[in-house]
């Protein structure tokens, strides 16, 4: 079977930054990091989460909180012995726009009990937390990329998400046409190919796909190729050369794509994102 998640994290990166490893005692608020989402092992019950607009969210058990993307949250705590958390922040690869990012509510909460598979990276991001080894730092961010991925197979593996792409990606059938759009953008995929990968009759593959995932398959591999093409403007590649990795003839025909698809010509968005850029890394 194809892997789910292969082309999407080839494409788009992960990178996880480790903040607290300790006790949070009493009020702490966390304000939303433009681009940044946090993940929050929590090691013991007794912690309130707040959120605006929202009952408080009691954690009675050690839970893993995600929030995949900027979120404001509040953790209320013992104010002298506190409870034992370990953080990080969470930068998928183009922020918000990231394809598994939008997927994602704005936070999940998973007791640890419910996700053994997990057990064997969390004994080692807890073992690697409570020592004083060089390279501690390094290691737990990188566990921490490593949760990531196990968290996501969880998700799906329990049918936690009821729509978008990941819900795509659970489905016995729709996985197989989403890998394919994945992993060759460039190709036209008309619907009775995709139907085909999916092994579906095609009106039965075209309602499911609008069903589960909420679009047309063609508007979801409009979405996929804008994707890749604001991944390469913000690394500089040249426009040209992009054109004809997504499935576009050329720089004309991709412009008016991206405008018809973001609201901006790719040089506005890329001034835009630019400008974004400068000032989260002043902020």
């Amino acid at each position: 079977m194809a892997d789910r998640l292969a082309a999407l994290f080839a494409h788009f990166a992960l990178r996880a930054e480790t903040f607290q490893a300790g006790p949070l005692c009493g009020v702490n608020t966390l304000e939303p990091q433009l681009g940044r989402g946090q993940l929050h092992l929590i090691r013991a019950g007794g912690v309130e989460v707040q959120h605006v607009g929202a009952a408080p969210l009691q954690v009675k058990e050690p839970s893993l909180l995600l929030y995949p993307r900027p979120f404001p949250h509040r953790f209320v705590t013992d104010p002298v012995d506190g409870v034992p958390f370990l953080c990080a922040h969470v930068a998928f690869e183009g922020g918000a726009a990231h394809p598994i990012a939008a997927a994602l509510p704005d936070w999940v909460c998973l007791p640890l009990a419910r996700v053994p598979s997990c057990e064997p990276v969390l004994a080692l991001l807890f073992a690697e937390a409570e020592s004083s080894h060089c390279g501690r730092q390094l290691m737990l961010n990188r566990l921490f990329d490593v949760l990531m991925i196990w968290v996501l197979r969880e998700l799906m593996t329990q049918g936690r998400v009821d729509s978008g792409m990941l819900a795509g990606l659970a489905h016995p059938k729709l996985r197989s046409a989403l890998v394919a759009m994945h992993d060759a953008p460039q190709r036209e995929w008309p619907l009775e190919a995709l139907a085909d990968a999916a092994g579906m009759s095609r009106t039965s593959f075209a309602n499911t796909f609008r069903d589960v995932i909420g679009c047309t398959p063609g508007a979801y591999l409009q979405r996929w190729r804008m994707g890749l093409v604001q991944k390469g403007l913000r690394n500089g590649r040249p426009l040209k050369h992009l054109a004809s990795e997504v499935g576009y003839g050329g720089e004309a025909a991709l412009s008016r794509a991206f405008r018809a698809q973001t609201g901006l010509s790719p040089r506005e968005w890329r001034k835009g994102d630019l400008t974004a850029e400068l000032r989260a890394r002043q902020g």
